[in-house]
């Protein structure tokens, strides 16, 4: 007599079945052609019968991007000092902006919908068009004005500021031109973040009221340990989506080679750029997990 399946173990078959599906598809339409283009990269290509044909040259495309490119060096630096110091602004922005749509007040139902309205519309076209780096577009390009006006100085000398050095000003203008973008890039964050606020149990902020704590003692010392996890997250999800940015200088070099037949080359600036995301990101985790608070420590 055939012995019956353990429960256990048809509930774990049931999981597998769901995912086969899944699992087929990313292996033939991710892992394979992923693995395909770190061969390429290793490879001279060009286009013959049958297909591509390439002769194995090792090193060679990974040096010859760093070397006798003009453009990918420089254009990887601007992305990574872009990524510097947008993260911090749109981590920042996105946590305001998640506190004050936490509290009580009229139209925070319409004021939430505002914000997440990017997410739902955040393509490439749209925001090109939106932000007037799309050329011939007219709308986006009197829309983006009034994000690019330089109304630092007059801003300066409005709140008694006098004799600013000019590194300090040329950072205030860049941060003023770049609003438009952070705040269009924190859709994600300010949801997560606001998902994270809604998470602290209510008994902690009656505990915290009793204690006689004020809200600025509450945010540093309840607040914040409780969505760092979630900081975590939005932080990781923040150099991954600037990276990945439609305007991101490196990715259009990628496309500019693949659409000169510069496969190799191509693959070789794709994969670099690939580690260095992986470095970043494993950098950061390194950094932000010892002031990760869980509750079961």
């Amino acid at each position: 007599m055939k012995k019956p399946v353990p429960y256990e173990k048809r509930k774990a078959s049931y999981g597998y079945q769901f995912l086969s599906l899944w699992l087929i598809g990313t292996l033939i339409f991710f892992l394979y052609p992923l693995a395909e283009s770190l061969k390429y990269s290793f490879m001279e290509l060009s286009p013959g019968k049958g297909g591509m044909q390439g002769e194995w040259i090792g090193l060679k495309n990974y040096i010859a991007i760093f070397t006798a490119d003009a453009y990918y060096s420089k254009y990887l630096i601007d992305v990574l000092i872009e990524t510097l110091w947008k993260t911090p602004l749109i981590m920042i922005f996105s946590l305001l902006i998640a506190v004050i749509l936490n509290q009580e007040f009229k139209g925070r139902s319409f004021a939430r919908a505002v914000f997440f309205l990017p997410v739902i519309i955040a393509t490439g076209p749209v925001y090109s068009i939106i932000s007037g780096n799309l050329s011939g577009s007219g709308v986006g390009t009197q829309f983006s004005t009034i994000f690019h006006t330089d109304l630092t100085g007059d801003f300066f000398e409005f709140i008694g500021l006098y004799g600013i050095s000019e590194e300090v000003q040329n950072l205030a203008e860049m941060i003023s031109d770049h609003i438009f973008a952070i705040v269009w890039n924190s859709g994600i964050q300010i949801l997560i973040f606001l998902a994270a606020l809604q998470g602290i149990p209510s008994s902690v902020r009656e505990a915290a009221l009793i204690e006689g704590a004020t809200g600025w003692e509450y945010f540093w010392k309840i607040t914040l340990p409780y969505i760092s996890p979630m900081i975590l997250v939005c932080l990781i999800f923040t150099v991954i989506d600037s990276f990945i940015s439609p305007d991101n200088a490196v990715m259009k070099r990628v496309l500019e080679m693949q659409q000169e037949w510069k496969y190799g080359s191509a693959a070789a600036m794709a994969w670099t750029y690939f580690i260095i995301v992986m470095f970043a990101i494993g950098f950061l985790t390194l950094i932000m997990r010892n002031y990760i608070y869980y509750q079961t420590d």
